[in-house]
């Protein structure tokens, strides 16, 4: 962990929430895959807007995303992200195919990031939704290829208009033992935060 949202202890109370969320994903995320791959809680941080994407390690560079939105009073977003070899191997594996080695993704391919999100994004959120006794519903997952810093910075900008630093979670897979670059990264709007701040204040 590199940043402190809260003093002691309630920020281990949050790092908690967000653990528990994680490792309820991490279980159906190895059912998903036959028990290949797995999640960690990587970092809980908030941060000023402008070094979330340095932080995160988010540049400019493409990439393949699933993302995931909850709306309502209670918003936020869950964004997956994959690099282009790893996503590939991983729709091959769930699709029982060869990787793919043409430039365009194929509508199976998108299919099965997009149900590995679902997935996974109602597992994270479940365990949320038990929290924060407000039921947490994402919306369909949607798969797009874009500038990784410009999808976060949008995700993240309920919070900016009414905060001075934002509240970030970082998930990492991992496959067969071994780190992969792909990250979950969970963004709560304004509302979800202030009801794990109360969830966490409750706690103490």
């Amino acid at each position: 962990m590199h940043g402190h949202i809260y003093p002691d202890p309630a920020y281990h109370i949050l790092h908690q929430v967000f653990q528990l969320a994680t490792d309820n994903a991490s279980t159906a995320m190895c059912r998903w895959t036959h028990g290949r791959v797995t999640l960690s809680l990587d970092r809980v941080d908030e941060l000023p807007l402008e070094s979330v994407a340095t932080a995160l390690e988010v540049g400019d560079e493409l990439l393949t995303m699933v993302i995931l939105t909850i709306d309502g009073e209670d918003n936020g977003q869950l964004i997956i992200t994959f690099d282009e070899l790893n996503g590939r191997r991983l729709a091959a594996s769930l699709l029982h195919r060869d990787v793919c080695t043409e430039p365009e993704w194929t509508s199976l391919e998108m299919s099965a990031l997009n149900e590995t999100g679902n997935i996974l994004g109602c597992a994270y959120l479940g365990a949320l939704t038990h929290l924060v006794s407000a039921e947490l519903v994402p919306s369909p997952p949607y798969f797009v290829q874009d500038f990784g810093a410009s999808v976060l910075e949008q995700a993240l900008m309920s919070q900016a208009l009414t905060e001075d630093k934002v509240l970030v979670c970082r998930t990492g897979f991992h496959r067969d033992g071994e780190n992969l670059n792909w990250n979950v990264i969970f963004v709560p709007g304004a509302a979800l935060r202030e009801k794990l701040e109360s969830a966490v204040s409750m706690a103490e």
